[in-house]
């Protein structure tokens, strides 16, 4: 028998293959497919089905180059109009050997969201697994606001029923296979760091089952999470077949290339740490660390433009290449050759911004306080301007500076108009890597005085300053 879960960094994503006498089927693949024929040459399967427990809204299904590859059937949920693959409804069942596949119509993350139930019939009828696809997740409940606020609380009692009412029934003991893990943005900071967990398991720990119903939906409709702009093209793309495409490496660029492509509409992306960045950077780059591409990319890049990447000398690309590959980012123009080393010494021209400790803005915050003591009437113009751009939760949880101003970073593209051009604007987040991306937005919308806060609100409570909540 073949039972095997295959993880994708970055995304968090769980996809997997189960198969039996000769035959297997994959549930969720993940765009760069290769590995799912691979590992089912192992066990000497054939993969002969593909199963979409929804439509993805984080990045590229692999669907329609796993049946290209391997001519396998696909399977989704009959509630939503997919231009490919199969519908498949309530009851149906799937054999593969001695196991079999039933399906469950579980809404609410999206109207079409099934699970399906895993069981060995040469044990008996009793279910040993659920793939659950978004619908529960270890610690966690999936995002139910993709429908926009008017259906937030509908989506919410929807997925909550779906949950008690036909996955927790089929035993404490039944395996629940989520697609996401830790990391995800298809729910919220809960996500558990654990790769599988039981019904029973969420029935007693799941805050959200434990909290029931009626709050569940309430506090859903307080509110949702910031939603990347990406998720629309992933939405059409995974409605209608993704394009198949091959990953292949990116071409080197020479620092003349890169020069000639900023002369057009190119976006370079710098994927060093914040420091890097502040110290020196081709102008008009975009700066997202290399760990923060799955989170970020989606909220800042264009798919129109061509993307090119520039890291610290010949820094490995490669995991970055292959993210961007899995949101459908496949325009990019290449790799700087020798890194940012390169364009020094191409005598390119360099900006840059400021940075400073936790120490250093408490001590100016204190010295614009005894100035505007002495000067009865002054002008805020010489207060320094702190920009928080963490998410609503963290800002809410571990408290913000006394007289901070919050726009979260995925949304400051479109609110940089509220921030004021004549100020020096101190950018903090939780540790300085999301205030590096905010600072290049900034610089790129010409406000002249950006100091990225190092350590951010993490260095800030461990020096011991105060905050508000």
């Amino acid at each position: 028998m073949l039972f095997e879960r295959v993880f994708s960094e970055g995304l968090a994503l769980n996809s997997y293959i189960i198969g039996d006498g000769g035959v297997a089927a994959v549930i969720d693949p993940r765009r760069d497919v290769r590995i799912y024929p691979e590992i089912a040459a192992q066990h000497a399967c054939t993969i002969t089905h593909i199963f979409e427990t929804h439509r993805n809204e984080d990045y590229v299904v692999g669907s329609s180059g796993l049946a290209e590859l391997c001519g396998a059937d696909i399977f989704h949920g009959a509630a939503t109009d997919f231009t490919y693959g199969n519908p498949v409804r309530e009851g149906d069942m799937f054999a593969f050997g001695s196991l079999s596949l039933g399906v469950l119509e579980t809404p609410g993350h999206t109207e079409e969201s099934i699970s399906l139930v895993l069981r060995d019939e040469e044990s008996g009828d009793e279910p040993w697994a659920v793939f659950c696809g978004d619908t529960l997740l270890a610690g966690d409940i999936a995002r139910t606001d993709f429908f926009g606020t008017a259906r937030n609380g509908e989506m919410a009692a929807t997925i909550y029923d779906s949950i008690v009412q036909k996955i927790l029934p089929l035993g404490d003991g039944v395996i629940v296979c989520p697609a996401h893990g830790a990391g995800s943005v298809c729910a919220g900071s809960s996500i558990s760091d654990r790769p599988f967990t039981t019904c029973g398991y969420e029935k007693a720990a799941n805050p959200f089952l434990r909290m029931g119903k009626k709050r569940f939906v309430s506090l859903r409709k307080q509110g949702s999470h910031p939603l990347p702009p990406y998720f629309r093209m992933m939405e059409r793309w995974n409605l209608a077949g993704a394009p198949v495409r091959p990953l292949s490496d990116p071409a080197p660029l020479s620092a003349a290339g890169l020069d000639g492509l900023r002369a057009g509409p190119c976006q370079i992306l710098d994927i060093r740490g914040p420091s890097g960045f502040a110290g020196g950077h081709v102008p008009g780059s975009i700066s997202i660390w290399k760990n923060g591409i799955s989170s970020f990319a989606g909220w800042f890049l264009s798919y129109d433009d061509p993307i090119a990447i520039v890291d610290d000398f010949d820094g490995d690309a490669g995991p970055v290449i292959l993210q961007l590959y899995r949101m459908g980012f496949d325009n990019i123009a290449g790799v700087l050759a020798g890194g940012i080393g390169t364009w020094y010494k191409h005598a390119g021209t360099i900006a840059k911004s400021g940075t400073c400790s936790v120490q250093e803005l408490h001590e100016r915050l204190g010295a614009s306080q005894d100035r505007d003591r002495k000067r009865a009437g002054g002008s805020p113009a010489g207060t320094p301007y702190i920009l928080d751009v963490r998410d609503a939760d963290h800002r809410h949880a571990f408290g913000h500076i006394r007289n901070s101003h919050h726009i979260f970073v995925g949304e400051l593209p479109g609110r940089v108009g509220e921030v004021p051009a004549d100020r020096t604007i101190y950018v903090i987040c939780d540790a300085g890597f999301k205030a590096g991306i905010a600072a290049s937005i900034l610089l790129r919308n010409g406000f002249p005085s950006i100091t990225n806060v190092l350590g951010g609100m993490t260095a800030w409570l461990q020096a011991g300053f105060g905050v508000e909540h």
